[in-house]
């Protein structure tokens, strides 16, 4: 019997993690989603239409909008930003002037980074369609509209 126990106590002891793990913040969907509608909103109070891709942080699509009226390839475009902003946690506006580099490095302005209040990387939105300013202006709009912040400082 005693043997059991000390077994059995020793297999729990295995089984339970020696440290934890410290919880990290993440883009929740809702979160992706007030990005994605805020950035619509900012085009449409201008007359604009936009392609909207929001990435977490790991380059995963959370929410996207093809407003009617844009071009289908600018949603390629727009995905190709905001996964690039997402994953390396740098502006498209930046990382085009580091010059030709692989393939999912942006280079076209309207990739946006998306930081926690904290100054934590949560991911990143692309814009596209519209002018290049025009593209980032609208990216930010949509993070701000989210309650989150474009930058980590």
């Amino acid at each position: 019997m005693r043997t059991r126990l000390t077994m059995l106590a020793a297999a729990l002891a295995l089984a339970t993690p020696g440290t934890a793990q410290t919880a990290r913040p993440m883009l929740d969907y809702a979160s992706a989603a007030a990005i994605r509608d805020g950035c619509v909103a900012w085009a449409q109070e201008r007359d604009l239409s936009v392609a909207v891709a929001v990435f977490d942080e790991r380059g995963t699509l959370m929410a996207f909008a093809l407003m009617d009226g844009a071009p289908s390839a600018v949603g390629n475009y727009a995905q190709w930003k905001g996964r690039s902003a997402a994953t390396i946690h740098v502006a498209s506006a930046e990382t085009a002037n580091w010059g030709r580099g692989p393939a999912e490095l942006a280079t076209w302005e309207g990739g946006v980074p998306v930081f926690s209040a904290e100054g934590v990387a949560l991911g990143g939105v692309g814009v596209s369609g519209a002018e290049s300013a025009e593209d980032v202006a609208c990216g930010k709009a949509g993070i701000a509209a989210a309650g989150l912040r474009d930058t980590a400082g």
